[in-house]
């Protein structure tokens, strides 16, 4: 009988308006809108909201495209994320200090995990990158060093 309680009250959370998330479906990776991206991110980069809004609590999907030799100086991010990379090739650095040299190559079908607040960057070379960003909001982009970010430069 507890089963059947506990059952019933969680299939009331899962439909509670409050807590509730909807079916999204892309059919192919043509039907997502890329915008220009925030200014927190480099010039150039295009994003797309697939599910969720990253700024609010709950699930979100963005997917977004590099230009060649784009960096994202080192960053954190508030809540854990996953990078899957879908075309080019990523380089991705741990740590608070950019060393280019250092980075390894994350190609198509590459996959990061990377805990709340762990610092690290990324960049491209010669060619765009796509990928795709998942995880639980809220969630934001925090310079290690504010200077390096690009919605403060003039």
């Amino acid at each position: 009988m507890i089963r059947a309680a506990a059952f019933v009250t969680l299939c009331a959370l899962c439909t509670s308006p409050a807590l509730a998330v909807e079916m999204v479906r892309l059919p192919d990776g043509a039907a997502a809108k890329y915008a220009p991206a925030p200014a927190s991110l480099p010039k150039g980069t295009l994003l797309a909201t697939i599910q969720g809004d990253p700024s609010k609590p709950g699930p979100f999907a963005l997917r977004i495209k590099f230009p060649p030799h784009t960096v994202v100086a080192p960053h954190t991010h508030s809540a854990d994320e996953t990078l899957t990379i879908f075309s080019g090739v990523l380089r991705h650095e741990m740590g608070e200090k950019l060393d280019m040299a250092a980075g390894e190559k994350v190609g198509a079908g590459g996959f990061v995990y990377l805990p709340a607040n762990m610092p690290h960057s990324v960049w491209t070379e010669d060619e765009p990158v796509e990928l795709q960003v998942t995880g639980t909001g809220p969630f934001g982009l925090n310079y290690v060093n504010p200077a390096d970010d690009p919605s403060k430069t003039h």
